[in-house]
């Protein structure tokens, strides 16, 4: 993709899963990658799985939901590596369970990592962007929030508002030479995946009818949506903002 190569970008969640993968495939492209995590070990991984690959790769263990944190962690990545170019809010969490059968304790923890945690990247890296006159940014959302989900109401709920959220403040920095685009990931074959939709019958049901109702009879792979990351990051994606695009086999087909 062109305009990638040298650029560092800060990719939330990036320890396993879909993370990873953007994390290798912004690396192929030329980055410089920040890989942060809540998990050290899993951080501490992909930063080897990319150095391995040629890549360059720095880890950085913050919580997400603490914007002090994450203020400090952005400022350090900022003095030792210079401009921030390109942040991707792919960090995420949530277990499958009818709402009736939630607590408000466990509103507030999805609340915190699904919602709050990119409004604090956006907060604290957003400056930086406007500052250097340009930036791009990837929220990682879900077609739950655009079209609902059973047993994920409130993880859907913080999705569409990451959604609404995106779209605002990209209105807001356009001029700036920042774009925010977001990503909805249909059902993706990833321990986010699993832990989303249950255990027990309930989720084995859920993911069953899930795989059934894909068009193209399969679920999601990491790197599906990775190759979307690398585009929406780069200079082939200059005019385009405020966008959502869906990767889901077709599941969801939304106008």
């Amino acid at each position: 993709m062109k305009g990638l190569r040298d650029k560092l970008a800060i990719v939330t969640g990036g320890g396993g899963g879909i993370g990873r993968a953007i994390c290798l495939r912004l690396a192929k492209d030329g980055c410089r990658v920040a890989v942060m995590d809540l998990d050290a070990a899993a951080a501490g991984e992909t930063v080897d799985a990319l150095q391995a690959d040629g890549g360059q790769a720095v880890a950085s263990v913050v919580d997400i939901t603490d914007h002090a944190a994450v203020a400090a962690a952005v400022g350090k990545l900022r003095g030792e590596h210079g401009a921030i170019d390109i942040l991707v809010n792919n960090a995420g969490w949530d277990r499958g369970a009818p709402f009736v059968k939630t607590s408000p304790e466990f509103w507030a923890k999805v609340i915190a990592v699904n919602y709050v945690g990119p409004l604090n990247l956006h907060h604290t890296v957003l400056p930086l962007m406007i500052e250097q006159g340009h930036g791009r940014v990837v929220n990682i959302s879900s077609d739950a929030g655009r079209v609902g989900s059973s047993g994920e109401a409130v993880y859907a709920g913080c999705k569409a508002a990451l959604l609404g959220f995106g779209k605002s403040v990209a209105r807001e920095v356009a001029k700036s030479g920042i774009c925010i685009n977001a990503i909805c990931p249909g059902p993706t074959d990833s321990a986010m995946f699993y832990d989303g939709t249950g255990e027990g019958e309930f989720g084995e049901r859920l993911r069953a009818g899930l795989e059934r109702a894909i068009p193209m009879r399969r679920l999601g792979q990491p790197e599906d949506i990775a190759g979307l990351v690398a585009f929406l990051a780069s200079d082939e994606a200059s005019f385009i903002t405020g966008q959502v695009i869906s990767v889901s086999g077709g599941l969801s087909m939304v106008g």
